[in-house]
This record gives C-alpha cells, sequence and structure tokens, in this order.
C-alpha cells in the first residue's frame, strides 16, 4: 500500500519497441496516403480544351493528370505498392527502399508542381495538381522517415521466418536424431519427426 503523497510509477516496459510500431505505422500511412491522393488526383480532369466547328457545337477534350503526364500515375501506383513493401522489409533493406520511396514520392511531388506551372491548351484546373503535389510530399515525408529510422523498426512476426524443411533441422540432421522434447515439438507444429 502506497502513502497518498507517492505516485506509482509504472515501469517503462517495451517503450523502443511501441514507439519502433509507431513509427512504422506512420511512414507505412503516409506512403500509402500520399501514393493514393496522387493516384486519384492523376485521374481527375486537369485540362479541359473547346473547340470551336463553326456552325455545330463545340468539341470538348478533357484530359487528365495520367493523360497529360503518364509517368506521373505510374510513379504514385510504384509508390502505394513500395509502401506495403516497407512492412515486409528489414534492416538496411528497409532503408534502402524508404530512400527510394523517398525519391519517388518527390518526382511525384514534381509532376504536380509542373503541372500547376505548365501552360496546358483549353481551362485549367489547379486544384488537382495541387492534390498530386501535397499526396508526393506525403510519400516522400513516410520514404524518409524509412529511410532515416527504418533499421531500428520490428521485422514481421516468426511465422513468416525460414523454416527448416519437414523432417529435418537447420543444420540438415534427420529429425530422428533430435531429442525427445523436440520430436514432441515438431509433432505440435504438424511435421513427422519420424522422417529422416
Amino acid at each position: 500500500m502506497t502513502a497518498p503523497g507517492d505516485a506509482a510509477t509504472p515501469a517503462p516496459t517495451g517503450a523502443p519497441a511501441d514507439r519502433g510500431r509507431r513509427e512504422l505505422a506512420y511512414a507505412v500511412l503516409l506512403c500509402l496516403a500520399g501514393a493514393g491522393l496522387a493516384v486519384w488526383a492523376a485521374t481527375r480532369t486537369w485540362a479541359v480544351e473547346v473547340t470551336a466547328r463553326g456552325a455545330l457545337p463545340p468539341t470538348r477534350h478533357d484530359r487528365s493528370g495520367a493523360q497529360l503526364l503518364p509517368w506521373l500515375s505510374a510513379l504514385a501506383l510504384v509508390v502505394l505498392a513500395g509502401g506495403g513493401a516497407v512492412l515486409a522489409t528489414r534492416g538496411r533493406l528497409r532503408r534502402l527502399l524508404g530512400g527510394l520511396l523517398a525519391l519517388l514520392g518527390l518526382a511525384v511531388a514534381a509532376g504536380g508542381g509542373y503541372g500547376l506551372t505548365a501552360g496546358f491548351a483549353g481551362e485549367v484546373s489547379r486544384q488537382w495538381p495541387a492534390l498530386c503535389l501535397l499526396g508526393g510530399l506525403l510519400a516522400a515525408a513516410g520514404g524518409a522517415l524509412a529511410a532515416r529510422r527504418g533499421d531500428r523498426w520490428p521485422a514481421m512476426g516468426a511465422r513468416y521466418e525460414r523454416r527448416p524443411r519437414a523432417g529435418t533441422t537447420f543444420d540438415g540432421r534427420p529429425a530422428a536424431q533430435r531429442g525427445t522434447r523436440e520430436a514432441w515439438d515438431a509433432l505440435d507444429r504438424g511435421e513427422d519427426p519420424t522422417v529422416s
């Protein structure tokens, strides 16, 4: 029992791991949200060109960002896939992937910036290129976070790790040479410990 003036302070258990999981979630969400926003904005109408045809009604040509800058939506889709790949990587590979995602996010942002300043023919909408620019910057921020701190974050669970082939151990010994406890553990995993 503690005195009224004493404050029980909980012991910090797993604080670095929790922080790593939070940072991993932020990086993945930034990449996915930014790339998703950029893909969506690239499919909207960025420019409308109306052509007069004399006595006939004028023709209207709507052009999306993906039509004006075909590489833009492709890069945004790569960033979208890479955001999910951050979860499946670890260590230096995750940091390398984060750096690549940061560069691709900046390229998507540059495409949105170009859409804001380019003189496309006809009536031009500035909101969709601006959203594409924002999406690229969000994805770049997520990639930069993964590049800077990704090697400290937790990896996927052990169930995704490499396991020895059924009936053997990692060093290649037949399962029959293992101890009794290991044989029962193999049965629990669904392996046949008698197969050599």
